[in-house]
């Protein structure tokens, strides 16, 4: 079994709800973090988001998981109409063990996530100590960031 880390996020219609009805759908959950509210990223003309994020423990290969995630979230009705927009759920792959993969849509650990408080304070809630590939410990990247 694989331990994976998915980031959590939704800012439309009944947000809590949509992420719970999406942990349940989800394979292998082991933990989920607090929630928390936060302001968009990137279109800032958009209700706030509530996110957070899971901890799974899965035999599924990354792609695999990444195709679950997915159908997941077609299944809760997300659309994707503009990059950065509002959504009613968004499930993103941001690690996968301690591998670091860089193929065609699929980028893991997820891009930027080293940067975005939104990411790592939910990935802190759920590991103290963990690391991400390649930028170092969630903890001293918090501590880092503005």
């Amino acid at each position: 079994m694989t331990r994976a880390y998915v980031g959590l996020g939704a800012n439309l219609g009944d947000r809590e709800g949509t992420i719970r009805a999406a942990l349940a759908a989800l394979p292998g959950v082991v933990a989920v973090s607090e929630l928390r509210e936060t302001e968009p990223v990137g279109v800032v003309d958009q209700p706030p988001f509530l996110n957070g994020a899971a901890a799974l423990e899965t035999a599924l290969s990354a792609r695999e998981l990444l195709e679950a995630l997915l159908e997941v979230e077609r299944g809760l009705g997300r659309e994707r109409r503009q990059r950065w927009g509002p959504r009613r759920i968004d499930l993103d792959l941001l690690l996968y063990a301690d591998e670091t993969i860089d193929e065609p849509g699929l980028t893991v650990p997820h891009p930027r996530l080293h940067e975005r408080h939104f990411v790592l304070e939910p990935l802190l809630d759920l590991e103290p100590e963990l690391v991400i590939p390649g930028h170092g410990r969630v903890s001293d990247l918090l501590a880092g960031l503005p």
